[in-house]
């Protein structure tokens, strides 16, 4: 009898355990908890020393302050880029005079073609908001896995290269900390508004 009492016990207690785990685990992701631990903020971003598209350095301290959008592309980048920036374009014009106080990155993830000269000319089609981002490739590799972006360099038939890639634009606080990936899926109007939260 008193095994099997000692049987039911533990069964419940694991249950019990299984149950406050899970809860916990539910409580973190959704972020419904007063912990200070931000294991997302500690997650992705990091510290970062570029160039900018005028070959001007460039580093994260210098969007202190401000909310920011980074997005991780290529010139060469046939569809999901310029729509991409065309969007993020467009939200900036939406913001008006409060654009000056948030700040748009393109950061390539194709160093060797993208140079400053190259990321100038091409982001001249987009809002001038948008700042383009280009380094050393060990520079550009760093602050990828600070943001935990996969990006790999694939041949193509004629000789060239296409480069595969994370296609997510993250929304960092003013502090540099990321909060969330920022949806361009609404209308441009919607994307300001949220935005326009964290100023």
């Amino acid at each position: 009898m008193a095994i099997k009492t000692t049987r039911a016990l533990l069964v419940l207690g694991a249950f019990v355990a299984g149950l406050v785990l899970c809860f916990g685990t539910v409580m973190l992701v959704t972020g419904q908890t007063n912990s200070p631990i931000r294991p997302a903020a500690a997650a992705i971003g990091g510290p970062f020393h570029l160039t900018d598209q005028n070959g001007r350095p460039v580093s994260d301290e210098d969007f202190r302050g401000k909310p920011f959008l980074v997005f991780f592309g290529y010139t060469h980048c046939p569809d999901v880029c310029p729509t991409t920036l065309f969007d993020v374009s467009e939200v900036m014009r939406r913001l008006g005079p409060d654009a000056d106080k948030t700040a748009a990155l393109f950061i390539t993830v194709d160093p060797e073609r993208d140079t400053p000269a190259s990321l100038k000319d091409y982001l001249g089609s987009f809002d001038p908001h948008l700042r383009g981002i280009t380094g050393t490739p060990d520079a550009v590799a760093a602050v990828a896995k600070e943001y935990r972006v996969y990006y790999k360099k694939v041949p193509t038939e004629n000789g060239d290269y296409s480069m595969d890639h994370t296609a997510i634009v993250y929304l960092m606080d003013k502090n540099g900390h990321f909060v969330a990936p920022f949806s361009l899926r609404r209308t441009p109007e919607a994307s300001a508004d949220d935005l326009r939260r964290y100023l």
